[in-house]
């Protein structure tokens, strides 16, 4: 089955079974593949991440170091923590990342979203944002908000978030 947004190159995959996509990733992980790639991606809720690789994701990006006791710390903190891994038998790669704060009832704020620059460009930060929005919704937040840099405003703009009064700082999303 075609997983269709607006011209994606992104297929809803069933490589793997459901009993290994449960083992591996856990409940209500999303698996897909790129068109032109033979990957498999998943996005995971509850796989357990490994700092060190998240560390080095996160520098990948461009970001400062942070202290790994601090980022778990704020992991823990968070209402929802998404990794976005390349599925691989022996050695599951993580390739994306974002977490959600908020009082995880009425509204949640995103922080946090990476992806691995060998991979952009393939709607996989799309496939990962969405993945997102669902399960905030399946916890029922209504209103969410994102703190983003300017150089990557137009990408939530393209996935249809409001944009804060000066269109540079955040952007808003609200459950239809």
């Amino acid at each position: 089955m075609i997983f269709r947004n607006r011209g994606s190159s992104i297929k809803k995959t069933k490589t793997l079974s459901e009993d290994e996509l449960l083992k591996k990733y856990g409940l209500n992980s999303y698996e897909f593949t790129h068109k032109d790639k033979k990957e498999v991606f998943v996005c995971s809720k509850y796989k357990e991440l490994d700092l060190i690789e998240l560390d080095q994701l996160l520098q990948t990006v461009g970001w400062s170091r942070r202290p790994i006791r601090r980022v778990k710390r704020a992991l823990e903190y968070s209402i929802l923590v998404v990794g976005l891994w390349r599925h691989d038998e022996k050695f599951p790669r993580l390739v994306g990342f974002a977490r959600c704060t908020g009082d995880g009832v009425i509204e949640a704020n995103i922080w946090d979203v990476a992806v691995n620059p060998v991979y952009q460009g393939l709607g996989l930060g799309k496939e990962l944002m969405n993945y997102i929005l669902k399960e905030l919704k399946r916890i029922g937040i209504s209103k969410v908000t994102l703190f983003a840099d300017a150089e990557v405003v137009s990408f939530y703009k393209r996935q249809g978030w409001l944009l804060e009064p000066k269109g540079t700082k955040c952007a808003f999303w609200y459950a239809n």
